[in-house]
């Protein structure tokens, strides 16, 4: 009775710290990223980068995730999830560390390390709560995404300010962002070593799993996942020019980009938890795509604040839904962890390379037409490729 207690006892301790680690590897998937952007100024001043460079700097972070996100799931099932994921936080903090010398051989030797710890943490992370949490999906994945998603805007808010005013630099302001990534890594020593514990007999077999890259439904997810990609990055790069050129002052714009994020923290809370209950999210994903497409339409045609506003506000829904219901379909399309961590990472390496492409693609649109007019248009296009891939990985099918 009492080694029933103990084992009970230890369980429960576990089921603690796995979901505690979760939340602490979502609290590390952004901020490496969204922390660069408001600091950008004070890294060229410093260090003397060109424009091109700094570009280059910003959209590296996307282009490593394209390339290590199919690799990341043959790393781990060679070494296992838990052995991975923490490769995957010392990079991050080795990344974030470096980066803070300011030369310019550390700043891309960080941003790249840094780039590959975080797209080892997006690839496992759906494959991790696809294991451990196989009936509780929706609920863990609404949970980490949110939390992805409040450090992300907390981030990008808080970086002049631990820059500026409490005069610490940009690189102390860069290194704060290594603190969750340390706390990360104690939690995940503890959770690898219950796992190594733990009686041969009690440990999972998983299934063997069909190749993804064959696979006509994961080819589907896949783009949705890219262009729901390509969609938001595009809108984090642009908007605030976008609405600069109606006529909002870009401090105000700068503003409204903000809160198009905080506006989608409770889709993104809610839809998975949705989705989990339902067998089909067809219309799930029709509606969301709806809201982002009157939110473009809105801004396509609008001529007054409470226009732009309120097309914020769809287009903050619709994006703030599409991407945990594209995390979602990881775990509903797919059989077992193996399979959920392949399609992660075919998924992801898609959508980071479209991801990549879009901001600059949008930007040679702008260039050569000198207005955002057929930018709308084709990001209203590409809402309708989301809506219908989304549809259509929506149904109820497995891999």
């Amino acid at each position: 009775m009492e080694l029933q207690q103990a084992h009970s006892h230890s369980k429960s301790t576990y089921i603690f710290f796995l979901i505690t680690g979760i939340v602490l590897v979502a609290f590390n998937l952004r901020p490496a990223i969204t922390s660069l952007g408001p600091l950008i100024g004070m890294i060229q001043e410093d260090v003397g980068l060109a424009h091109w460079s700094a570009g280059l700097l910003m959209s590296l972070p996307l282009i490593i995730f394209a390339v290590m996100s199919p690799i990341v799931p043959k790393i781990a099932a060679q070494l296992s999830n838990e052995k991975t994921l923490l490769i995957g936080l010392f990079s991050l903090l080795i990344g974030i560390s470096i980066r803070s010398i300011p030369m310019t051989f550390f700043l891309f030797l960080g941003t790249l390390l840094a780039g590959t710890g975080i797209a080892i943490g997006n690839v496992l992370l759906p494959a991790i709560v696809k294991d451990k949490f196989p009936e509780k999906f929706g609920l863990l994945t609404s949970v980490y995404s949110t939390s992805m998603g409040l450090l992300a805007s907390l981030a990008s808010g808080i970086s002049v300010p631990l820059a500026v005013g409490l005069d610490l630099g940009w690189q102390g302001a860069q290194v704060i962002w290594g603190l969750p990534a340390a706390i990360a890594i104690f939690v995940w020593f503890y959770l690898q070593k219950f796992n190594q514990e733990e009686p041969q007999g009690t440990k999972k077999t998983l299934g063997s799993t069909t190749s993804v890259w064959s696979s006509g439904l994961a080819w589907q997810i896949a783009i949705f996942m890219g262009f729901q990609s390509f969609l938001f990055y595009v809108t984090i790069s642009w908007l605030p020019e976008i609405l600069y050129s109606r006529g909002m002052s870009l401090e105000t714009a700068g503003w409204m980009l903000s809160f198009s994020q905080l506006v989608g923290l409770p889709a993104s809370f809610f839809i998975p938890v949705w989705a989990g209950r339902l067998r089909s999210q067809v219309w799930l994903a029709f509606m969301l795509n709806v809201c982002t497409l009157v939110g473009y339409i809105g801004l396509l045609f609008g001529s007054a604040y409470p226009i732009f506003i309120t097309s914020i506000i769809f287009i903050g829904i619709g994006l703030g839904g599409t991407f945990p219901l594209a995390l979602s379909y990881i775990g509903l399309r797919t059989r077992n962890a193996n399979q959920a961590a392949a399609l992660s990472g075919m998924a992801q390496s898609t959508g980071y390379i479209l991801a990549a492409v879009g901001p600059l693609f949008i930007g040679y649109l702008f260039d050569h037409t000198h207005s955002w007019t057929i930018p709308l248009i084709t990001l209203s296009l590409v809402t309708i490729i989301v809506m219908v891939f989304g549809m259509i990985s929506g149904r109820d099918r497995t891999i």
